[in-house]
């Protein structure tokens, strides 16, 4: 289950990424800046129109219908992307209908993993599961620029579509859903009046508001360094080429970094309290990066590295923190407004920071990016709630 829902959001990520890096590609065919990264958010502006949607039907009808239907409808809006190449209206269209499917995989994947592990061993499994977005960056990084500098849109978009066809019929193949607990099962089930697992979460108290606002905040840093990272790289006088790479060795970091964060908070006992740490370092690192844009400094390779995977390393907390508050029959709909609230901010970071880049230029941008983790602090909830 676990490996299954990792492949599966690693292939939706890698739909959504492709389009980001393809902003030089783009750029040097006479798109702006700005108007490149509006483009390169078209996937996620789709993802934000249907997770919380997602979300509800998993909590209806299960994970392994909705991660391999939502693959299947993912490989032909890429089908789609790949026919429409040539045409830029059309061909964002494509991507915007490609994230709306690929939102699938989001919810769904990680309920998987919620409802197979239990509560001690949870932090390590959602960490694994977290790889996902890294790795799906990573392979995009290293594919997509490349191949569209040499041979254009519709190769870059080959792989996408190859990996989502298989995921899709792996996933029929190997996903179970997990087993609910009866409480759960009987209120589905029957029209009889909800106990305490069936309540709205979002009623009791304020923790899963604080831990979306927390998370909003905290994935502007990630994205505008999976978004801008090639290209500042390039501004400093690498090829293109080699800054996909090194951006790609920076998302395999990261998931590596993710896997060690969701250790640290099994051994620990708490995902809030690494959340806490998480966010001061991200705040750190950013700084550190306008710095070297500053002074030229030519650590920017191994300080982009730490940065990506400082900034990429909430997720998987935040993740199973949401899961594990709202519990197995909101946990859908929960993972899906945590994602909806990640997205709609990711979604402005391509022409939001493209245009502050244009103004203040790279080092000014990142120290406004850095003060959103300050601001999330003290929005991070000093204890953990769990229905287990």
């Amino acid at each position: 289950m676990l490996s299954l829902g990792v492949a599966a959001q690693a292939a939706g990520t890698l739909v959504v990424t492709a389009p980001a890096l393809l902003i030089p590609h783009l750029h040097g065919a006479g798109m702006s800046l700005a108007q490149a990264g509006l483009f390169a958010a078209a996937p996620t502006a789709g993802m934000v129109l249907t997770l919380i949607a997602w979300g509800a039907v998993t909590d209806r009808i299960g994970e392994r219908v909705v991660i391999a239907g939502g693959l299947v409808l993912t490989t032909l809006a890429v089908a789609g992307a790949w026919l429409a190449a040539g045409d830029p209206v059309l061909l964002g269209l494509a991507f915007l209908a490609a994230g709306m499917t690929s939102a699938s995989t989001n919810a769904a994947s990680g309920r998987v993993v919620v409802g197979w592990f239990p509560r001690e061993r949870r932090g390590l499994a959602m960490g694994i599961r977290q790889m996902s977005q890294p790795l799906g960056v990573t392979l995009a990084a290293v594919t997509v620029p490349l191949l569209a500098e040499t041979s254009g849109i519709r190769a870059a978009l080959v792989l996408p579509l190859l990996l989502c066809a298989l995921l899709a019929a792996l996933s029929v193949v190997g996903i179970v859903d997990p087993p609910r607990p009866p409480a759960v099962l009987a209120a589905v089930t029957s029209t009889a009046g909800a106990g305490t697992a069936t309540a709205n979460p979002y009623r009791s108290d304020g923790f899963l508001w604080r831990i979306h606002a927390v998370s909003v905040l905290l994935v502007v840093p990630q994205f505008t360094l999976s978004t801008y990272g090639l290209v500042w790289l390039v501004t400093l006088g690498w090829s293109t080429s080699a800054a996909g790479l090194l951006v790609g060795a920076a998302q395999f970091v990261g998931a590596v970094g993710r896997i060690l964060v969701g250790l640290w908070s099994d051994r620990v006992g708490s995902r809030v309290g690494p959340l806490r740490v998480v966010a001061v370092s991200a705040a750190v690192v950013m700084v550190v990066l306008a710095l070297v844009d500053v002074t030229h400094l030519p650590a920017a390779a191994v300080v982009l590295v730490v940065a990506t995977s400082v900034t990429v390393a909430d997720n998987g907390l935040a993740y199973t923190s949401v899961a594990e508050a709202a519990g197995p029959f909101w946990s859908g709909r929960a993972l899906g407004a945590q994602n909806t609230g990640q997205f709609i901010a990711a979604s402005a970071v391509g022409p939001g920071v493209g245009a502050l880049v244009g103004l203040v230029g790279f080092a000014g941008s990142f120290l406004l990016v850095a003060a959103l983790p300050v601001l999330a602090l003290p929005l991070v909830p000093r204890t953990d709630r769990s229905h287990d």
